[in-house]
């Protein structure tokens, strides 16, 4: 049971642009990695899901400790115990570079101040994060996460609750950025690997069409449920304080747009996060104090997400390892085993290791290489429908939990800095991704990878 929960909960990260998957020459050295490892990692999702349910003070004052103690005991095993440091290393780049993406972007796009004028209806907040998901697309599920999310936190604050927060995960965070390489991270693992940039967007539109506009639907009526039941209430607040569209901080734009760029940097090791820090740094001095503070910006947020995974980074690498040297004892041979296993993994797992796990395991099957141009070609040409199902996989199901993509514990926090209290780590799963985004992705199998 616990070897089936371990290879199942895959629903994490999304690290951005070093990938996990070893080489079949690294994974033959590979020490055996007993599942037994995976328990820190197990141990820090209960804590995660648990702690602030049972004591949420507690958990404020010893996250940090817990998400590093558990870290260390990882550190430590591979350190000593398998003395395999250079997985270590390797995983210490690749949080270094997610970090500096995370990180750089709420920096800038926190420098964007955008109040819209009014009250939000619920036409007016489907437009809304249609739009965001579209962009998402062009700025990355992160960038465009972190400029959406204050507006669309101001205009709905007179009946702001916990699902407006989840469905703007759901959407902007994760789903909307399934078109191109720039959207999340697994996609630009594949456009490095010699997927064309368009390719995606080619194969994928009508799906994510298809499920944009079911979760849209799904919001309207949520939302306009809500609405009618505050109307009065909301027209009465909003009589008390009539606010003007307002727009700040727009030269930050520049600094978004050398981040994004800075993703496309491949050498000398560590320029790409340099670039980008650089903007972050450039961005924060060169943005108005009045504008942080209409923005209510500080650095909680992106230091809550920073310890937690930095914990989770750590503890998952028995988990990558295990998947790795025993991935082909699942018998996964076809789309539709690709598409649920990518997608159950990358709930919990970082969804970039796991994209290019089984995207080698795809290459596999028919005796290819991924990292043969000549082999990408045939397999593009011929098997395509199988890295369709694991792009799918991969983006879509980020939006299962709080830690399936990194925006997403971001805007959680944002959230609860606004002064809503959002819906807790089950109460996320249970109420709103089981019974809103799986019946949705059983019907993304049923049309697409059955």
């Amino acid at each position: 049971m616990f070897r089936a929960f371990t290879a199942l909960v895959g629903f994490v990260v999304g690290s951005p642009f070093l990938g996990a998957n070893l080489h079949a020459e690294e994974v033959e050295s590979i020490p055996a990695v007993p599942l037994y490892a995976s328990i820190p990692f197990v141990v820090l999702l209960a804590a995660i899901a648990l702690m602030p349910f049972v004591s949420h003070k507690w958990w404020e004052r010893n996250y940090p400790w817990v998400s590093l103690s558990l870290g260390s005991i990882v550190v430590a095993y591979y350190l000593f115990i398998l003395q395999n440091s250079s997985r270590l290393f390797h995983t210490a780049y690749e949080y270094v570079s997610f970090i500096s993406l995370i990180g750089s972007l709420f920096v800038a796009a926190g420098g964007i101040h955008i109040r819209l004028r009014g009250r939000s209806t619920p036409m007016a907040n489907v437009i809304y994060l249609a739009a965001g998901s579209i962009a998402a697309n062009i700025l990355g599920t992160t960038g465009a996460s972190m400029l959406f999310i204050r507006p669309y936190l101001r205009v709905n604050k007179y009946r702001l609750r916990p699902f407006h927060v989840v469905f703007f995960i759901f959407l902007i965070s994760n789903i909307g950025g399934a078109l191109t390489p720039i959207g999340d991270p697994p996609l630009f693992m594949g456009y490095l690997k010699g997927i064309p940039f368009f390719w995606v967007i080619g194969k994928v539109w009508e799906i994510w069409l298809l499920v944009l506009v079911v979760v849209l639907a799904i919001f309207y009526f949520l939302d306009r449920h809500s609405f009618n039941r505050l109307r009065e209430r909301i027209r009465e607040q909003a009589e008390e304080e009539r606010e003007r569209a307002e727009v700040n901080g727009l030269h930050n734009l520049v600094f978004l747009g050398i981040i994004i760029a800075a993703v496309f940097v491949e050498r000398p090791p560590l320029i790409r996060e340099v670039i980008m820090w650089g903007a972050a740094l450039g961005s924060y001095l060169t943005t108005k104090r009045e504008v942080h503070a209409k923005n209510e910006f500080n650095f909680v947020p992106i230091k809550e997400v920073a310890i937690l995974f930095a914990g989770i980074f750590a503890t998952m690498i028995p988990a990558l390892d295990w998947l790795d040297l025993n991935s082909w004892k699942l018998g996964i041979t076809h789309p539709a085993q690709f598409f649920w296993g990518t997608g159950m993994l990358s709930s919990f797992l970082d969804n970039t290791p796991t994209y290019l796990n089984f995207l080698s395991a795809a290459f596999g099957l028919f005796h290819l290489n991924i990292d043969n141009p000549h082999h990408m070609a045939l397999f593009l040409e011929n098997h395509w429908k199988y890295i369709q199902a694991i792009s799918v996989g991969a983006v879509f199901f980020g939006a299962m939990t709080y830690i399936g993509n990194g925006p997403n514990f971001m805007v959680k926090s944002i959230a609860e800095q606004s002064g809503l209290k959002p819906v807790s780590f089950l109460g996320y799963i249970v109420r709103y991704s089981i019974p809103v985004l799986l019946p949705v992705f059983f019907v993304v199998w049923l049309l697409y990878f059955r």
